[in-house]
């Protein structure tokens, strides 16, 4: 959880709707025990432990929200790897987990070019 989001509602939005512009590092060790967990089987990693597990839980993933024209565009720009133990979640159950537990941050086409710079526009076509 960051300082920014530790206030923020917390509101589910569909995976496949938010957008992660820039590719992660991962640590698959974290991910399989982030998997275990959404299994329902707490499994601590290097950066959590068990005592800070919720079964079958993961924390809220911190998504900036973009309305523009009458849509939404989410962004997200951490929790790579929970966002990775989700599709692997759908691709082993065959089934698709179509909602992740998000904290919206508020933003504007501007605030995301603090990040992505120029490039920002690519991503509203």
């Amino acid at each position: 959880m960051s300082l920014q989001s530790s206030q923020l509602k917390e509101e589910y939005v569909p995976l496949n709707e938010i957008r992660r512009p820039i590719p992660p590092v991962l640590d698959y060790n974290k991910i399989d025990a982030m998997v275990s967990t959404l299994n329902g089987v707490p499994m601590a990693s290097a950066t959590c432990g068990l005592e800070e597990i919720t079964s079958g839980e993961l924390p809220p993933i911190d998504v900036f929200k973009v309305r523009e024209q009458g849509r939404n565009y989410y962004f997200a720009f951490g929790g790579c790897h929970r966002f990775q133990a989700y599709e692997r979640i759908d691709k082993e159950s065959g089934e698709k987990v179509t909602q992740v537990k998000c904290r919206i941050l508020p933003a504007t086409r501007k605030t995301l070019k603090v990040y992505l710079g120029g490039s920002v526009d690519e991503m509203f076509k």
